[in-house]
C-alpha cells in the first residue's frame, strides 16, 4: 500500500474530496434515471445476488448505493474522500457507508458476494492491477466483480489529438482502456470474464457540445439519445464511452 502512495496519490485524494465538495446527492440521483445509466444498470443488476453482501468501492456521493437499495440489494458504499461520505450521510443517515481505500478495504478475505467500482480505477497512474487484487481478495468464491472503465473511443482521440498528444505526467487525470486491456488486468487478476458490453454512446456524443447537449447535469439531447442509440448497434466499440466488465472469482 505504501508503495502507491505519494504526492500524485495524495492530489488524486484532494481533488475528489474538491469534485465532491461541488456537487449534490440529489443531481447524482438525478443521474442514474438518464437512458444511459438504468441501461447499464439493468444489465449488471441481473448478475447481483439479491441475498448477498455488496461492496461499492469508490461510492462518492452514494448514488448508485441509495439506487441499488431501492431495488432490493444490500450495498454498501466505501471512499477515501470522507466528505463525500459525510454528505451522503446527511442526505440518509441510515446509508452503510465506510471510509477506506480500494488498495486496502477493512474486509476479511471471501466476506463479499460481489464488488461494484464505477469509474474508479481509472484514476490511480499506477494501473488497477493493486486494486483488482484487493478485490480478489474480498469476494467469495464465485463471487462478481462489477467495473466500468473509460474506452478510448473516437471523441477521446480527437480531443486527444487536439491538444496535440496525450496528457504529461504533470497533467495526469486518468487512464482509458481498450476491450482487450482492460479483460487482460481483470484475468490477470484472477478473475474469469463474463462479459465486456460497451455503453453510454450518447454520452461520447455529449463530449463533443453543442446539439448533443441540452441544460441539466449531464443530460444529452434527444438528438444524442437517438443517434447514441444507432451507434450502439452499428459503431459499438468506436463510440463506446465506458466499458462494463462483468467477472467471476
Amino acid at each position: 500500500m505504501h508503495d502507491l502512495q505519494g504526492t500524485r496519490y495524495d492530489s488524486t485524494r484532494q481533488a475528489w474530496e474538491n469534485i465532491w465538495d461541488s456537487a449534490s446527492v440529489e443531481a447524482e440521483l438525478q443521474t442514474m434515471t438518464y437512458a444511459r445509466a438504468r441501461q447499464t444498470m439493468d444489465t449488471y443488476a441481473a448478475y447481483l445476488p439479491i441475498d448477498g453482501l455488496i461492496l461499492e468501492a469508490g461510492s462518492g456521493l452514494s448514488a448508485a448505493v441509495i439506487t441499488l437499495r431501492r431495488r432490493g440489494f444490500n450495498v454498501i458504499g466505501l471512499d477515501y474522500a470522507e466528505n463525500a461520505l459525510h454528505t451522503s450521510h446527511h442526505y440518509d443517515s441510515s446509508l452503510p457507508l465506510v471510509a477506506g481505500d480500494v488498495h486496502a478495504l477493512p474486509f476479511g478475505a471471501s466476506s463479499l458476494d460481489a464488488y461494484l467500482s464505477f469509474g474508479v480505477l481509472e484514476h490511480f497512474e499506477h494501473g488497477m492491477g493493486a486494486a483488482l487484487a484487493e478485490a480478489h481478495r474480498v469476494l467469495k468464491p464465485g463471487g462478481v466483480l462489477v467495473l466500468t472503465i473509460p474506452y478510448p473511443n473516437v471523441v477521446h482521440r480527437l480531443v486527444q489529438w487536439r491538444r496535440g498528444g496525450a496528457l504529461n505526467d504533470e497533467n495526469f487525470y486518468e487512464s482509458t482502456y481498450t476491450r482487450d486491456a482492460l479483460c487482460q488486468n481483470v484475468a490477470n487478476a484472477g478473475f474469469r470474464v463474463v462479459k465486456a458490453v460497451p455503453t453510454s454512446h450518447a454520452f461520447t456524443l455529449w463530449g463533443l457540445g453543442g446539439v448533443f447537449r441540452r441544460p441539466g447535469y449531464y443530460r444529452t439531447s434527444a438528438l444524442a439519445d437517438a443517434l447514441g442509440g444507432l451507434l450502439r448497434v452499428v459503431l459499438p466499440w468506436a463510440f463506446n464511452f465506458m466499458t462494463l466488465v462483468i467477472a467471476r472469482k
